[in-house]
């Protein structure tokens, strides 16, 4: 590559992250959401708005990879425990609101129109689906997403994303573009799929869960980012070699990965490459959209807006009613999900390579897809009044799988075990954490799942429920736990109580000064029952043990409060028992009973 190329591919970088850090900036302070300002940021520096960059088309080629990325992480969460929890929602309302809505609003476009009834259904079919990267996030934040609505909206939206595949496939039959010189015949394409789908399954089991256990023994998290990278994009490759959906690929890769004790730790490290390349696709979408077509027809956009969010909501609403819910209920489902969809972009841009609709009708309605996404958070503030009230702090099943996390202990060790085994005597799921390959296999031998990866990480706790839970206890051995590592967390999940195993003395100095729930030395109850049957042992009496171990943990623990406040190991020693120091106790009585 030449200098000047190099030159022009760091300029193009600069202008692209600049633009889209302050249009992202400027739209969520608006309550407007991340993607409209990636669009917004494409259309003012690409080749439609100030002309700053050029080969739009070559960027969305690479910025597909986000896709690919996200299908990824939607088939990391299909395990089993969700899938047969949520199935009705997720195959049943789901699949219907998917159908309906496509049919009718490729009736709107057809009837309204002049395009033709292939290109309706090309248009109408992605504007069924809605806005997962917006709509999932304003239910987090406002508490809705594990209430009942809140999981019907989160199980549509599932659904949603999983149909992008069939959709891909539907517009490739309807397409106009003559079949490629080396493209196989349809019969052989079907045998090529499922042969690729059986394939890469066992591939996932005698190759992909052995590799992670052989990284996960190194502990090199940058060697587990590549491999997690490798599966992801080596899955794409072998569908793209065969003629077939590289999304497919990846979300197989995804399925297969989906009940791996790696799969927090997958989700963690994956997320950034997904919301980075994601956030170029949609800039690259931005800059594709011819704004000379849509400022032709501005009211056109408008109407056509206008109509998707009342027909979705519509739609949506006698779908919801035949599914059993209430008015109130069944009205904000369909103001929830009535806008369009990320995945909207891809399959106009599918449509429009299959010759189905003109590069301009793209644009056109890539603009209707934006503004109706604008309408999102005016809607949700809206339907919020339909919406069942944010849950209460008992525990309840939530979307992540089976039942939100009461607690998630990190660390699985013989502390560890103690602990999540008393959590669960009391009836609560636990989340289990450890970054030991080998203490992964003995528990799953014992019938606990335990997933691989670093507790401390704000995302992968974040994956593994920590939003939900109600306490986070780290059961960690050693004195590595500081404040660099406990602060974030403590930032991040305010609401869970956070718990810690401290390594001695100087630990708990360090773990004082945090704003944590409570330590325990891991030896000092351990240490103090034996010292109790040491006194029995020598015939120290009941009530003198008892007191003695009252008056050691007072002692004890105001030495500590004191010895946080002044940071240093050796102030109030004369607080501690030694040879010339000690209790006054009972006179002890001898075997005949004599005092």
């Amino acid at each position: 590559m030449s200098e000047a190329a190099d030159a022009l591919l760091l300029r193009d970088g600069v202008l692209l992250l600049g633009a889209a850090i302050v249009c992202v900036l400027i739209f969520r302070r608006l309550g407007l959401g991340a993607t409209l300002g990636y669009l917004v940021a494409g259309a003012l520096i690409g080749p439609q708005g100030l002309g700053l960059i050029g080969d739009a088309e070559s960027k969305l080629g690479i910025a597909e990879l986000g896709i690919v990325l996200l299908l990824f992480l939607v088939g990391l969460e299909l395990h089993p425990n969700r899938l047969w929890r949520l199935r009705r929602d997720i195959f049943g309302l789901g699949f219907v609101q998917v159908v309906a809505c496509g049919i009718a609003l490729s009736a709107v476009i057809y009837f309204g129109t002049a395009f033709t009834a292939a290109a309706a259904i090309a248009l109408g079919l992605p504007l069924a689906l809605s806005s997962t990267a917006q709509v999932l996030p304003m239910l987090r934040s406002a508490g809705r997403l594990n209430t009942p609505a809140g999981e019907r909206a989160f199980s549509v939206l599932l659904f949603q994303d999983l149909s992008l595949i069939p959709l891909i496939t539907i517009i490739a039959t309807l397409s106009r573009t003559p079949p490629a010189a080396d493209a196989p015949p349809g019969w052989l394409l079907g045998i090529y799929t499922v042969g690729a789908v059986v394939g890469l399954v066992l591939a996932g089991r005698f190759v992909i869960n052995p590799l992670f256990r052989l990284v996960g023994r190194l502990g090199e998290r940058e060697l587990f980012v590549a491999a997690g990278l490798f599966t992801v994009l080596a899955s794409a490759a072998v569908m793209e070699a065969l003629h077939l959906s590289t999304a497919l690929g990846a979300f197989i890769a995804g399925v297969m990965l989906a009940d791996s004790p790696y799969r927090h730790e997958l989700e963690a490290d994956v997320e950034p490459f997904r919301t980075i390349l994601l956030g170029l696709f949609f800039i690259a979408v931005g800059m594709l959209l011819d704004l000379h077509v849509i400022a032709e027809r501005p009211l056109f956009v408008i109407a056509m807006a206008l109509a998707v969010v009342t027909t979705k909501t519509i739609v949506m609403f006698g779908v919801a009613k035949l599914f059993g819910v209430s008015n109130r209920g069944a009205l904000g489902f369909g103001l929830l999900l009535s806008q369009g969809g990320e995945f909207a972009f891809v399959l106009f841009a599918q449509a429009s390579q299959a010759q189905l609709i003109l590069p301009e009708a793209a644009s056109l309605f890539g603009a209707i897809v934006t503004l109706s996404m604008a309408t999102t958070p005016f809607l949700m503030m809206f339907s919020s009044r339909f919406l069942t009230p944010p849950p209460s702090q008992e525990e309840r099943p939530g979307p992540d799988g089976g039942m939100s996390p009461a607690a998630i202990v990190v660390g699985y060790g013989r502390f560890g075990q103690t602990v999540a085994q008393m959590l669960m005597a009391a009836g609560k799921r636990v989340s289990l954490i450890d970054n030991a390959i080998e203490q992964i296999d003995v528990a799953e031998k014992f019938g606990s799942k335990v997933f691989y990866g670093d507790g401390t990480r704000v995302e992968l706790l974040r994956h593994a429920g920590a939003d939900q839970a109600c306490a986070i206890i780290f059961c960690v051995d050693g004195d590595g736990l500081g404040k660099a590592q406990l602060q974030p967390v403590l930032n991040a999940f305010p609401n869970a109580a956070v718990l810690v195993r401290a390594f001695d003395r100087r630990h708990m100095m360090v773990l004082g000064r945090l704003d944590i729930a409570g330590a325990v030395r891991e030896l000092f109850e351990s240490a103090v029952v034996l010292g109790r049957e040491a006194l029995e042992a020598v015939g120290v009496s009941e009530a003198n043990i008892d007191k003695i171990e009252a008056e050691y943990r007072r002692r004890d623990g105001l030495r500590l409060e004191a010895q946080i406040a002044a940071d240093d190991l050796t102030v109030r020693r004369d607080m501690m028992f030694n040879p010339d120091r000690k209790l006054d106790l009972e006179p002890e009585e001898d075997e005949d009973g004599a005092g």
